[in-house]
């Protein structure tokens, strides 16, 4: 088929960890793997009650080693320019929520939790300022090999199963819900990849089409087989977004065209297995309550009608219900949030949701950077579809909290790229040149490739003997 997939008339730039690069791949993978990847299973009353294994003590010190190389390599010390609106709004978020553990009624919980944001958002300040396009491509790529790699260790060795998860995909002791999340944002990883290197062609720093294509594949199938229906619809809206942004006008063609014709046959074709993934051989009572999720919902209704200016705490909902529902957690972002942090909390968080997507909706006016402010606005849309009916997006220490600041952090990335050229490997220089003027002065310009916006590089004036 070499009409459809033609060699590469010139080798594929490599995707590798440049040395003093690897810090903005390890650092981020390393939280989210430490908050989510659990080696046993635990009753969420022990989480709450404050009793730490060493599981806990492991997670716990993964934080503290990513806050002591971020100290050690870039120090604490104030901002040297004026912060942009969407950091000043993670900030906020990131602060009250983390102060908030002070009136929690799980304070061993809230506490750790709030360290575990700050260190996650120190991490997202400098990534935001110093970290370049390519280091967070080469940090979705990692993000997406970690999944392919956990999908393999599912098929391979499935571990112990509960009552309610018997018949759907996950990993080691990691609930499907939170599989799904990881499945989700890889597929939109991916999908943007994929645009990205159908448009810039072969000198894009990445993978062929085809292995884009072969992996998105195997995620959407096991996305689908963790039978999680919120990530499930968020990756679909997700797509959508996405193809509708990250290739401008013609992607928006394409959206109504190939989507009208996917989704006729998808309906009619697959309509009874597409009927079985929403019912998941459930009663009917128990689709009309979400799973018990309405009755969870009214519960933290009343919970927030007792304390609705500053909530009851971080971590206060992952425990407040066990003994009337049994379940722990708001399972819905803004509910939690109300709980957990009030009034004050809430708006806090949905300010940084505008903001970011404010944001990068102004981004994807930006030829050279709609196809990464597409992919962002599409991971933003499924947070928010996911969001019905898990909690993770407004808490700490999990693969929604950390990507939502990744968000911010990579945003911020784009916008401070802004007015330089890309080139095809997603990195900005400039051109190096050097010669000696007619005066016998030299002409030297430094490339900013991988360079922080922080320190421009100026190229000095000539001078005239």
């Amino acid at each position: 088929m070499p009409s459809l997939f033609p060699r590469p008339a010139v080798p594929r730039p490599a995707l590798v960890l440049e040395r003093g690069r690897r810090w903005a791949v390890l650092l981020p993978m390393a939280l989210m793997l430490a908050s989510d990847y659990k080696l046993r299973s635990r009753p969420v009353d022990e989480t709450v009650g404050g009793s730490p294994d060493l599981t806990v003590f492991l997670e716990i010190g993964v934080y503290g080693l990513a806050a002591l190389y971020l100290y050690l390599r870039f120090g604490l010390r104030p901002p040297v320019r004026r912060t942009t609106g969407l950091l000043f709004a993670a900030w906020a978020f990131a602060g009250y929520v983390a102060m908030s553990a002070l009136w929690s009624p799980f304070m061993s919980l809230g506490v750790v939790r709030g360290v575990q944001l700050m260190v996650t958002m120190a991490l997202v300040q400098v990534l935001a300022t110093r970290a370049t396009v390519a280091d967070l491509h080469r940090l979705a790529h990692a993000f997406v090999i970690v999944v392919l790699a956990s999908i393999a260790i599912g098929v391979a060795h499935p571990f112990p199963r509960t009552p309610q998860t018997l018949t759907r995909f996950n990993w080691l002791y990691v609930h499907p819900v939170i599989a799904g999340v990881y499945l989700g944002i890889a597929v939109l990883l991916v999908f943007g990849l994929l645009i990205r290197s159908r448009v810039h062609g072969e000198r894009t720093r990445g993978w062929p089409p085809l292995v884009y294509a072969g992996v998105l594949l195997v995620l959407m199938g096991a996305l689908v087989a963790t039978g999680t229906r919120g990530a499930a619809a968020g990756a679909a809206a997700g797509l959508v977004v996405l193809m509708a942004t990250a290739r401008g006008p013609r992607g928006r063609i394409d959206l109504v065209v190939l989507g009208g014709a996917v989704g006729a046959v998808g309906v009619l074709a697959f309509s009874d297995k597409i009927m079985n993934f929403v019912a998941r051989g459930e009663t009917a009572d128990k689709l009309a309550s979400l799973n018990s999720r309405t009755d969870l919902w009214t519960l933290a209704m009343h919970a927030y009608s007792e304390k609705p200016i500053f909530g009851h705490g971080l971590g206060a909902s992952r425990g407040l219900f066990l003994a009337d529902i049994g379940l722990g957690g708001g399972h819905n972002a803004f509910v939690n949030a109300l709980v957990d942090n009030g009034t004050v909390g809430t708006a806090l968080f949905v300010t940084l949701l505008l903001t970011l997507g404010t944001v990068l909706v102004t981004l994807v006016r930006h030829k050279e950077l709609r196809g990464d402010a597409g992919t962002l606005l599409g991971i933003l849309v499924f947070f928010l579809m996911d969001g019905i009916t898990t909690e993770g997006l407004a808490m700490p220490a999990n693969v929604s909290g950390i990507w939502l600041l990744l968000l911010v952090a990579w945003t911020e990335s784009l916008r401070r790229s802004r007015g330089r050229t890309p080139d095809a490997a997603g990195t900005f220089e400039t051109t190096r040149t050097s010669g000696t003027t007619g005066t016998g002065g030299t002409r030297i310009i430094v490339s900013v490739a991988d360079a922080p916006a922080a320190s421009p590089q100026i190229e000095p004036p000539a001078h005239h003997a």
